[in-house]
């Protein structure tokens, strides 16, 4: 009877463990390192927040810890977290981006850049594999509708369909 027990207590834990994947977070550099070094690159995912944001922390707890997410943000992304308020200098691409300081906060440029002047959070954006800006997308978004934003870019559709398209090929599954 104690085998079973135990046989059990290991089949329950090996399944948690399994479906209790994890984001893979990398600082902005590592993923670019990571970009550059390996063989076979994959495109860059940006959650761009600040700590003082609710939303930003409700889609950690929510959309990023869904395992479906994880598994497949992992596969696909160097998945980077980037505070909007990082007061340490980012070099990217020959040009040094810093952090301004302005009312209360501030914002790091880098953010502004990627965000394209939009400063909202949460907002992410994709990178292509050569580092180049696909697009920011702002707001919260449920694990579901992330994940087809997430494809959207991450398996290639955008190089062949158009956003109003495939919005609508998946609104009709």
């Amino acid at each position: 009877m104690k085998a079973s027990h135990l046989l059990a207590v290991l089949c329950i834990f090996f399944m948690t463990s399994v479906n209790a994947q994890k984001i893979e977070w990398l600082t902005f550099e590592e993923a670019v390192e990571r970009s550059v070094s390996d063989e076979s690159p994959k495109k860059i995912f940006i959650d761009v927040y600040t700590d003082w944001c609710g939303w930003c922390k409700k889609m950690d707890a929510t959309t990023f810890s869904d395992p479906e997410v994880a598994a497949y943000m992992n596969e696909r992304f160097y998945m980077v977290k980037f505070d909007a308020e990082s007061t340490a200098d980012v070099n990217f691409k020959g040009k040094v981006f810093k952090f301004q300081k302005q009312g209360r906060r501030g914002f790091h440029e880098l953010a502004y850049a990627l965000l394209q002047g939009r400063l909202s959070y949460p907002s992410v954006v994709f990178l292509n594999e050569k580092q180049e800006l696909l697009s920011p997308v702002p707001g919260y978004r449920e694990s579901e509708e992330f994940l087809d934003i997430a494809r959207y870019f991450g398996d290639d559709i955008f190089l062949h369909t158009k956003w109003a398209d495939y919005m609508a090929s998946i609104a009709n599954k």
